[in-house]
């Protein structure tokens, strides 16, 4: 399958093995799901989608195939605390509370349409901050060509990961060009709110080019 191949890409080239996640504290990210949040540059003037369809409206495959699964599933998932792993060619490697991958940047809206092959679209403002200005504090090497994102797995919290309809963990990548590009964000919340779990919660990439980074 594609996926597969994509996969057995990443592993086989040299790869800022980044973003690894683990089960930060709500308190850093906003009082009562409220954030502090700066305009960001890019936006559009579109209707935005719906706060309730677009958290309950979900790819999210390791709480069900069904796009309701995700918000009926996701309710009890813990996010906190919260940590990341990063590994792989860079100067600096580790694992990572969220607090502190957090705290040095200040988080923005950005407004991004998405577009799916399914034939639906969504315009979310998303809260985050540039993904690229976190790989730099981690100076990875000139010989790094890609960034592997992998997912927690955790099937107790996570109940599709129970199913084989993908390969568990789920990890995707992006070419370090892509991964540096200014629109490649962190999110944690969207509509000035945190990100409900069921929409990526705590921290989840979004690529607005890209089909499957939703």
């Amino acid at each position: 399958s594609i996926y597969k191949k994509r996969r057995a890409l990443i592993q086989a080239s040299a790869a800022l093995t980044g973003i690894t996640a683990f089960p930060a504290s709500a308190a850093i990210l906003g009082d009562k799901g409220q954030l502090n949040v700066k305009p960001g540059p890019y936006t559009t003037s579109e209707t935005q989608t719906p706060y309730e369809d677009a958290t309950s409206y979900n790819n999210f495959y390791e709480f069900g195939t069904g796009k309701r699964d995700p918000a009926s599933y996701a309710q009890g998932f813990q996010t906190d605390p919260w940590f990341v792993n990063v590994s792989g060619e860079a100067d600096i490697t580790g694992r990572f509370a969220l607090e502190d991958i957090l705290k040095p940047h200040a988080l923005e809206e950005r407004i991004y349409r998405l577009r799916c092959v399914e034939a639906w679209s969504m315009v979310i403002p998303w809260v985050g901050f540039s993904l690229g200005d976190l790989l730099k504090r981690f100076r990875p090497h000139s010989k790094a060509k890609y960034v592997a994102f992998e997912t927690l797995h955790d099937p107790k919290q996570m109940p599709g990961q129970r199913s084989p309809v993908l390969e568990w963990p789920y990890v995707e990548g992006l070419r370090i060009d892509e991964a540096m590009h200014p629109l490649s964000i962190l999110a944690v919340g969207m509509y000035g709110k945190v990100l409900p779990n069921q929409n990526g919660a705590p921290l989840r990439l979004v690529v607005p080019w890209k089909y499957g980074f939703k």
